[in-house]
C-alpha cells in the first residue's frame, strides 16, 4: 500500500514510516546538493533562514539540481551531502530524498532525530511532470545547484532508512 504524505511532516508521520514503505509526497519540498547544503547549514547556524523565507520544520530536502531537463536524484552519499543529514535534521528536516546507500552512522543519526532517508529512482522526465511549481529561494548564483522550493504532486519514493535500519543492510 502506498502512503500518501503531505509536507510539512509531523513527528508522528515520520515515526510511522518503516524501511520499504512506498510513499507519495505532495506539497512543498526544498532541493539542494553539494554546493548549497553547507550554505543552508551556515544560515541555520547563524539563525538567518528566515531572511530567505526558509522553514525547515517538517521539511523535505531532495538531493538534486534543477535544470531545464528536469529534476532527478543525485548520490546522497557524497561527503558534502551526507554530512548535511545530521545538522539539517537537527534544524527540522524530516526527510532526506536522494539515491544510493548511506553510512550506518548516518542511519543512526536519522533515527536519533526521528528523520528518514528515502530514495527515488533516477526518473527525471517523470519527476518533471509531477513538479508543478519551482522558485529559487537562495543562492541563485549557483545556477542549477541553487536552493529551490518545489511544489510537487505524488512524488513516489521508498523509505530507505528509518528507526536505525537501512534497506541497504
Amino acid at each position: 500500500m502506498i502512503k500518501q504524505l503531505t509536507t510539512p511532516f509531523s513527528e508522528e508521520t515520520i515515526a510511522n514510516l518503516n524501511v520499504g514503505d512506498v510513499v507519495n509526497i505532495s506539497g512543498y519540498i526544498y532541493t539542494g546538493r553539494d554546493a548549497v547544503l553547507p550554505k543552508i547549514i551556515r544560515l541555520a547556524e547563524e539563525n538567518r533562514l528566515d531572511d530567505y523565507g526558509i522553514n525547515l520544520q517538517g521539511a523535505v530536502i531532495f538531493h538534486t539540481a534543477v535544470s531545464p531537463a528536469g529534476v532527478g536524484p543525485t548520490s546522497s552519499n557524497k561527503v558534502e551531502i551526507e554530512s548535511s543529514f545530521e545538522p539539517l535534521s537537527r534544524y527540522g528536516v524530516k526527510m532526506h530524498l536522494g539515491k544510493g546507500a548511506i553510512s550506518k552512522e548516518t542511519v543512526k543519526v536519522l533515527a536519533e532525530q526521528n528523520a528518514v532517508f528515502a530514495i527515488i529512482p533516477p526518473v527525471t522526465a517523470l519527476l518533471g511532470s509531477h513538479t508543478v511549481e519551482q522558485t529559487i529561494i537562495a543562492f541563485p548564483e549557483l545556477g542549477m545547484e541553487a536552493f529551490n522550493q518545489l511544489r510537487v504532486v505524488n512524488y513516489q519514493a521508498i523509505i530507505a532508512a528509518a528507526k536505525g535500519v537501512s534497506i541497504y543492510d
